[in-house]
């Protein structure tokens, strides 16, 4: 049958003395931890599917709390997640929950996370974010094009990335409302996706990204090629990403129940 398939992988990078980022896969999380061993997992096609990834905000208390809960929640209501309206519902909700964990807890006050993902449903893929983590469409033949819209201030000339982000879940000591970015695309034949924290995109150009993916053989050749790629520009910051594929023809080796089927690198 049907499957799709998700490669994953998430490291602390070489200067950040923890992980803050954390990711959901469907009913798989990933929050805090450190592996550069990228995992695939195969879930059946025409489920609602939530890949999500969370980067805690630096320079604020308690960023792997954040992104783990947003990433927790949106991993429990993803099966029930069926269009626009409610994605960004559960979106303002996570956001909400962010707030609410800070009552009481002087040590969480102004945590805060972004969040960028994919929705996959039968017919539709939805693409969300706050902040600037990323989501891009990887073309049959490697071309890269960004699909979220980044929360952050133009750049000045000469620089490619920013330590700004306009627009994060939590974030602040009052609360704030948040403005998802939520767009539908209709899911192209052999195409990718890549979800990812700014530990990849702002040490590593686009096009050196999109080179990567074109040259790699397989999904799990190219997280690991992107992740080098990031500790080889200096691993500034934590680093995780997901390689989303939809539509490939199960020959056995996967799930066709309600969990994934797992796989390391071959």
């Amino acid at each position: 049958m049907p499957y799709i398939a998700v490669t994953a992988l998430s490291h602390a990078g070489l200067v950040r003395d923890h992980n803050e980022d954390s990711l959901a896969v469907g009913p798989w999380t990933l929050c805090g931890t450190v592996t550069d061993n990228p995992q695939t997992l195969l879930f059946p096609y025409g489920r609602p599917l939530v890949v999500a990834v969370a980067d805690g905000l630096g320079g604020h208390p308690a960023g792997e709390v954040a992104s783990e809960l947003v990433v927790r929640r949106l991993s429990a209501l993803g099966h029930s997640l069926d269009g626009e309206q409610a994605l960004g519902d559960a979106l303002e909700a996570c956001n909400r929950a962010v707030y609410a964990a800070t009552e009481g807890r002087p040590d969480l006050t102004s945590m805060g996370t972004t969040v960028a993902g994919i929705l996959l449903l039968a017919d539709s893929l939805l693409v969300f974010n706050i902040g600037d983590s990323k989501v891009y469409a990887v073309g049959p033949q490697g071309g890269l094009r960004q699909v979220s819209v980044d929360d952050s201030p133009p750049l000045p000339p000469g620089r490619r990335t920013t330590s700004a982000v306009t627009q994060v879940l939590g974030g602040s000591r009052a609360f704030g409302t948040v403005v998802p970015h939520v767009a539908a695309f209709a899911p192209e034949e052999g195409a990718r996706y890549l979800v990812c924290s700014d530990g990849l995109t702002d040490p590593v150009p686009d096009e050196v990204i999109e080179g990567l993916l074109r040259g790699a053989g397989d999904d799990r050749r190219a997280a690991f090629a992107l992740w080098k790629a990031a500790i080889e520009a200096g691993g500034p910051d934590n680093i995780t990403l997901a390689l989303v594929r939809a539509g490939g023809s199960d020959e056995g080796d996967g799930d066709e129940g309600d969990g994934p089927a797992r796989h390391g690198p071959r």
